[in-house]
């Protein structure tokens, strides 16, 4: 299957040539398919559904227009992506912007049990600062031991998060098969959900799908570089009015 690589691109600088380069256009195997996509699909390739590049424009337009009207509100964003390839980029990604994220097991209850997560929060938070002002040198080496350990746990679950007063205003989900549970809270606690959306997953559940290969890691950081890059523009934008 041919088709000419248009050259064009948005605002937000999403290219067609990108897409294919990047093999973003590029689904799961045609017995790994969610039938609400079959409208997004132009066709199949070496076994492989094949994404129409120019909706996968439209819908990620249509996403960062919306974080573009959520930074200017000073909204809050919080960011989700645990599959391990993927843990890195999402935390790097979510420091350099200044929002909150989960990148390794999603906590069952972070958004529909929030309050019960926010005690837990607030005791990871007294911890580190009982560390950091040295009340862990009156205890015996092996209490010293116990409590680093217990600091390390809860600063994986927590650390991304542990800023976090209140539920967000849009959870963005990197890998949506592999955290349904977070959309599916997102969705009881109605908040709004954007994310990457494979051939595989129901577009329906999200409020801004961007279709795109949720498994290839060019895919994945091609988008979340885009979403930096708006969030720090707005900011910087912000900041200077």
């Amino acid at each position: 299957m041919t088709k000419t690589i248009k050259k064009t691109k948005n605002k937000f600088g999403i290219k067609e040539e990108d897409i294919v380069e990047r093999g973003i256009h590029l689904g799961h195997i045609t017995s790994k398919f969610h039938p609400k996509m079959k409208p997004h699909i132009m066709g199949v390739k070496n076994n492989i559904h094949v994404l129409e590049p120019e909706k996968i424009i439209k819908k990620a337009t249509e996403a960062f227009k919306h974080v573009e009207s959520l930074v200017k509100k000073n909204k809050k964003i919080l960011l989700v992506g645990t599959k391990i390839p993927i843990q890195d980029l999402v935390k790097k990604t979510a420091e350099e912007c200044d929002i909150f994220y989960v990148n390794k097991r999603w906590l069952g209850g972070a958004l529909t049990n929030f309050e019960t997560i926010s005690k837990r929060i607030k005791y990871f938070n007294e911890m580190e600062e009982k560390k950091e002002k040295g009340e862990f040198d009156k205890y015996t080496k092996k209490e010293q031991l116990d409590m680093d350990r217990e600091l390390s746990k809860l600063e994986e679950k927590f650390g991304g998060i542990k800023n976090m007063k209140k539920l967000p205003d849009m959870v963005f989900v990197v890998d949506t098969e592999n955290n349904e549970v977070a959309v599916h809270e997102a969705r009881i606690k109605e908040i709004t959900i954007m994310g990457l959306c494979d051939t595989n997953f129901n577009p329906k559940l999200l409020d801004y799908p961007i279709f795109g290969n949720d498994d290839s890691i060019s895919s994945v950081e091609y988008f979340l570089e885009k979403l930096k890059e708006v969030i720090l523009k707005n900011k910087k934008e912000q900041k200077n009015a």
